[in-house]
């Protein structure tokens, strides 16, 4: 069986971006909004050389609450895929959830399985690719991140993001991390001092 990295993709692989009608920090709308964070090469490219495959999984809401359009966020998905391909295939596989319960477009506005904390994408992910659930983690910075990747017994690394520090945090990762690249130091350092062998 194989060993992975679930990761979840705004705030982690890309910079949230500030929307000025919600005064908030969000997931990239436009395609000129989007870009990777510098250090995400180097950390991706070490998860690849110590043979996880690197899985994408991300709920992207914004078409379903009205506030862009499936072609903006699908030419988003192709910068990250482009980006994958030019630095050496990075990452493996992506599941997004386009899913909102609160939705205001009809077509996209419902309850689904989806969509995290709930688990199906990793579960498709675990057959289609013959993964370990024991070996394998899920690094993202929200508590639906990490509480899809507790309900999976995944090992859970929680990105510290000071821009959505705010929100109430109920689920307990296994372990924080400031960035991506110090979530795979620190799935590494685990990985390598767990004796799988001896279980």
């Amino acid at each position: 069986m194989k060993k992975a990295v679930f990761l979840d993709r705004d705030g982690v692989i890309n910079p949230l971006v500030y929307n000025v009608s919600t005064g908030e920090y969000e997931s990239p709308n436009y395609p000129e909004d989007f870009s990777v964070f510098t250090y995400v090469t180097k950390a991706l490219k070490l998860l690849k050389k110590e043979g996880f495959i690197n899985i994408i999984i991300s709920n992207q809401p914004s078409v379903a609450k009205g506030k862009t359009t499936m072609q903006n966020i699908k030419k988003i998905e192709d910068m990250l895929c482009q980006y994958s391909e030019e630095h050496g295939n990075l990452l493996d596989a992506y599941y997004y959830c386009y899913h909102h319960p609160e939705g205001v477009v009809s077509e996209y506005a419902k309850f689904c399985k989806c969509r995290k904390p709930d688990t199906l994408f990793v579960q498709q992910a675990v057959i289609k690719y013959d993964l370990d659930i024991n070996k394998s983690y899920l690094v993202g910075d929200q508590d639906t991140d990490i509480k899809c990747g507790n309900d999976m017994n995944l090992y859970t690394i929680k990105i510290i993001n000071k821009y959505t520090l705010n929100k109430i945090s109920m689920e307990q990762p296994n372990d924080i991390a400031s960035n991506l690249n110090e979530a795979v130091e620190k799935i590494i350092k685990h990985y390598e001092g767990v004796c799988y062998e001896c279980e």
